[in-house]
């Protein structure tokens, strides 16, 4: 069975930061658009903070999830640092103490995200949230584990029902969060929440792959 050491997947969290750092300007002109366009602003902040406390400590996955969801849930301002912190806090939980991070340990650190961010929110597929990116692509990491299909074939299977689920959001009215109050003019954007679900979704699928297949 495929796997990786929970004691070397913090590498995961350092790709994150710069994925962050790489697109938070498009995250803020993607929220521009029908929301605050902070998000970028927000988030790189968050994931700044997470690199400068990272540095000079010897730390693994879990624990690196926990300071990067604390960060994110008690330090940074907007609607989506509480979401994501309750996201990033969940998967470390369902990876504590464990050594290694096979199929099941992360297809439960990825149920253990959603059940984090629905214990602040209400918002389900097609209101036009990370939800519609999170949800299917969490469904689809779970049926391909459970079609008996690879790690790495179900991390890919993840990162297509992501993208797919970040792109209906152009053709949704937003019914929650700030965007609703634009109602049908919300309609032709897509959701900076579920764009940033999917880079962050896209990220640690291909630090995975490649940890997995010992590219580094």
């Amino acid at each position: 069975m495929q796997y990786f050491l929970n004691n070397k997947g913090v590498v995961i969290i350092y790709d994150l930061i710069k994925t962050i750092q790489d697109n938070a300007l498009y995250l803020s002109e993607t929220d521009g658009a029908i929301g605050d366009g902070d998000h970028g602003i927000n988030m790189n902040k968050g994931f700044a903070l997470c690199k400068e406390r990272l540095i000079g400590e010897q730390i693994n996955l879990s624990m690196g999830l926990n300071i990067l969801g604390e960060i994110l849930l008690n330090e940074i301002g907007g609607a989506m640092g509480p979401l994501y912190g309750m996201f990033f806090i969940g998967m470390s939980s369902a990876c504590n103490n464990k050594k290694k991070i096979d199929p099941i340990v992360f297809k439960g650190m990825l149920e253990a995200a959603v059940l984090g961010i629905r214990e602040i929110s209400e918002a389900k597929i097609g209101d036009k949230t990370m939800m519609d990116t999170l949800t299917p692509a969490v469904e689809a990491y779970k049926t391909a584990i459970n079609n008996r299909e690879s790690f790495i074939e179900a991390l890919e299977e993840m990162k297509i029902a992501a993208k797919k689920g970040k792109e209906s959001t152009k053709e949704l009215i937003a019914k929650v969060g700030r965007a609703s109050r634009l109602g049908e003019r919300s309609r032709g954007f897509l959701d900076v929440g579920a764009v940033s679900s999917w880079l962050i979704l896209r990220s640690i699928a291909d630090s995975i792959i490649q940890i997995i297949t010992n590219k580094w």
